[in-house]
């Protein structure tokens, strides 16, 4: 199970493949695979980078940057993938088991972590 945090601000919480020790699973990446993930920037295929897209990166973009977009240029990926980089960061826990990882993480998101309350973008 892991959290991201933008400075202070607790902003989601997720859990890797739950069966991390499944070697023949060629999904079975743990923490660091899913921190890879996020870290890349692609919004298709990974929520959390539309989230971020949607929520820090879109709200800053100025005139020039959306006729870009408008004309085909493709730049949310690497803005995503930059302020990903460059402003967040993560903590991990490891757990026994798949069952516990997802049960901590629906746990902090319908009540919190305490001292830092619930995700901001996956409450």
């Amino acid at each position: 199970m892991y959290t991201i945090w933008n400075e202070s601000s607790f902003i989601y919480v997720g859990m890797s493949y739950a069966h991390r020790n499944d070697l023949d699973n060629a999904k079975t990446k743990g923490v660091s695979g899913r921190r890879a993930s996020h870290a890349s920037g692609r919004r298709s295929g990974d929520q959390f980078c539309i989230y971020i897209c949607d929520r820090y990166v879109v709200p800053h973009l100025n005139v020039a940057d959306m006729e870009a977009l408008a004309n085909g240029a493709r730049i949310l990926d690497a803005r995503t993938r930059d302020f990903i980089r460059d402003e967040l960061s993560y903590r991990a826990v490891i757990t026994a088991s798949g069952a516990e990882a997802r049960a901590l993480e629906l746990l902090i998101r319908r009540d919190d972590l305490p001292g830092a309350g619930r995700p901001q973008i996956n409450p």
